[in-house]
């Protein structure tokens, strides 16, 4: 190995190091912990290090968006795999979304609350949000309904699921029904 490829392979290693703190910090302590000072403290580099792979924490949450986005189409896509029949994917889905967020809420934040830097709904969009909505179109394109175009109806329902999720988080709908909010969305929406 050269002396190149060293570098840009501990480049990448470092790199790895400074979203993982960063997502780790901001799942323990909230996004307002993660501060350039603390990443460098806790990872043990100097922030002109950290400087050199992102400019700011505005680029560290689009990054830990980008690996949230990732995990989010894979759990989506794990949960409808297991699934039989239209109705069975579509609750595994919203279940499989409403886990993710309630298990990552710092994630879930950088991916949907915060400003990352990230493009949404463009061309310029990442390939790792485009594929997270993939995910979700796959299983609800076919729960859309005669006439409705698959890509709006899958908006509507990522609305939803993202109400669902904020709310429940906030305190402001009791988790005690969470099951029965999934079950009401899914017989409302979805054409079965």
């Amino acid at each position: 190995m050269s002396v190149q490829e060293r570098k840009a392979r501990e480049r990448v290693e470092r790199e790895r190091l400074i979203v993982a703190t960063a997502r780790e910090l901001a799942e323990q302590q909230g996004w307002d912990a993660v501060t350039t000072r603390r990443l460098a403290e806790r990872i043990e580099y100097s922030q002109p290090v950290l400087y050199s792979h992102f400019r700011g924490k505005r680029e560290i949450i689009g990054a830990v968006a980008l690996q949230g986005a990732a995990e989010l189409a894979a759990a989506v896509r794990a949960a409808t795999l297991a699934a039989d029949g239209p109705r069975a994917r579509v609750a595994a889905l919203a279940h499989a979304y409403l886990d993710f967020a309630a298990r990552n809420p710092a994630v879930y934040d950088a991916l949907f609350q915060l400003d990352g830097g990230l493009a949404y709904a463009q061309e310029d969009t990442p390939e790792p949000l485009k594929d997270a909505f993939a995910a979700l179109l796959e299983s609800l394109g076919e729960v859309a309904g005669e006439g409705v175009d698959p890509g709006l109806f899958t908006e509507v329902f990522w609305a939803c699921l993202h109400g669902i999720a904020t709310l429940t988080r906030a305190g402001r709908l009791p988790p005690e029904y969470t099951e029965h909010r999934v079950e009401l969305l899914v017989d409302r929406l979805a054409v079965l």
